[in-house]
């Protein structure tokens, strides 16, 4: 195996967030030096499709959750804006709040200076209006931000993914190429030698 086949992911450039870059094969000799090579070489490809497709599926299952965790956000912070925005005599809100999945109670919600937030963990704390608001738009920030590098991840991920199935499908037409130039001096060595005369007795 060639030097550029043991350094494949070694050394490697990398995305923003630590993801390396395919290698690009230009050229097949740079990787196999004969065909005895091309085994290995296709498996290193193959290792590294692998590694790209799991760090895909990840990436997606993080992708859905910040999907889904992003309206929550923003309706809490939806929520605790209208509570600050109400007026000192503001008459009691009556509202409904969830017990569970199918159940609702009725509640008559005075002015309040302070909302209670799930903090995860079974933990809930008490904010001041201001401070859960400030709590809530960097939440809603840094979910929108880490969902747009999902975003730019699973783009590069399907990038690398298409480069390795390139340079896998090179590297396996040059073999299939190989063996046909073997096969066809192979055929002409045997032509060659049975159409030598025999010497006269």
């Amino acid at each position: 195996m060639t030097q550029a086949a043991k350094d494949i992911g070694k050394n490697a450039p990398t995305n923003p967030r630590g993801i390396p870059f395919a290698p690009f094969v230009d050229r097949v000799e740079d990787y196999v030096s004969s065909r005895d090579d091309v085994e290995s070489c296709l498996r290193s490809f193959q290792e590294m499709i692998s590694k790209y497709q799991f760090m895909e599926s990840n990436t997606q299952k993080r992708a859905l959750g910040l999907n889904d965790k992003l309206p929550d956000i923003r309706k809490t912070l939806d929520t605790v804006l209208f509570l600050k925005s109400r007026k000192e005599d503001a008459e009691p809100l009556e509202s409904f709040f969830e017990l569970n999945d199918t159940l609702y109670a009725k509640a008559k919600i005075p002015r309040t200076e302070e909302v209670y937030l799930w903090l995860g963990a079974n933990i809930m704390l008490a904010y001041p209006l201001p401070e859960a608001e400030s709590l809530l738009e960097s939440k809603f920030d840094a979910a929108k931000s880490s969902l747009a590098n999902c975003e730019e991840d699973l783009d590069f991920l399907r990038e690398q993914i298409t480069t390795m199935e390139v340079a896998t499908a090179r590297v396996y037409n040059w073999d299939v190429n190989e063996r046909r130039k073997e096969k066809a001096r192979g055929v002409e060595s045997s032509a060659k030698a049975g159409g030598k005369e025999e010497p006269d007795g």
